[in-house]
């Protein structure tokens, strides 16, 4: 299974429309994570064109994205692998311990809201935040995530400049 992970795409302010870039990975993905921050339900409509989405809610997500069917977290079966989403996964500072502790069954935690990437594991869990490919604040580019599942086992992530 092929998984494009996105968050903080915050249209229609920074995404108008999907960037070339990201739809180049998008193409030939098996589901898109959306770790939220969308802004607006069209991206998820936009998305799904591409591949089935599961999306969670972000600080700057409104009522069109909760009604579109966007949680808080989400916990999910992918091709056997146990994955989380939430958005804001709290300080750096312990954040594998505490989303260990928030989702005990998770072996991956998928988060946003810095707009950091970050792919890393510890105390038992794998814990990536793709970055956002629309406003990378401080970071050099924007980007996003790609995951390869199979069997139950996570046997790539890979964070992508794609700006």
């Amino acid at each position: 299974m092929r998984a494009v992970v996105l968050s903080d795409t915050h249209a229609p302010r920074r995404w108008k429309t999907c960037p070339p870039r990201v739809a180049g990975h998008l193409r030939g993905a098996d589901v898109i994570l959306h770790a939220g921050d969308v802004c607006t339900a069209d991206v998820l409509d936009e998305l799904a064109a591409y591949a089935p989405v599961h999306a969670v809610l972000g600080n700057n997500d409104g009522p069109d994205v909760a009604a579109w069917g966007a949680p808080e977290t989400l916990e999910l079966d992918l091709a056997g692998l146990p994955v989380a989403m939430i958005h804001d996964s709290g300080p750096s500072k312990g954040r594998a311990a505490r989303m260990r502790r928030r989702f005990p069954g998770a072996a991956l935690v998928v988060f946003g809201h810095s707009h950091i990437p970050l792919d890393e594991s510890g105390d038992g869990v794998r814990i990536f935040n793709p970055g956002s490919p629309t406003d990378r604040r401080r970071q050099p580019h924007g980007t996003l995530g790609l995951l390869e599942i199979d069997g139950g086992r996570l046997v790539r992530a890979e964070i992508v400049p794609v700006t």
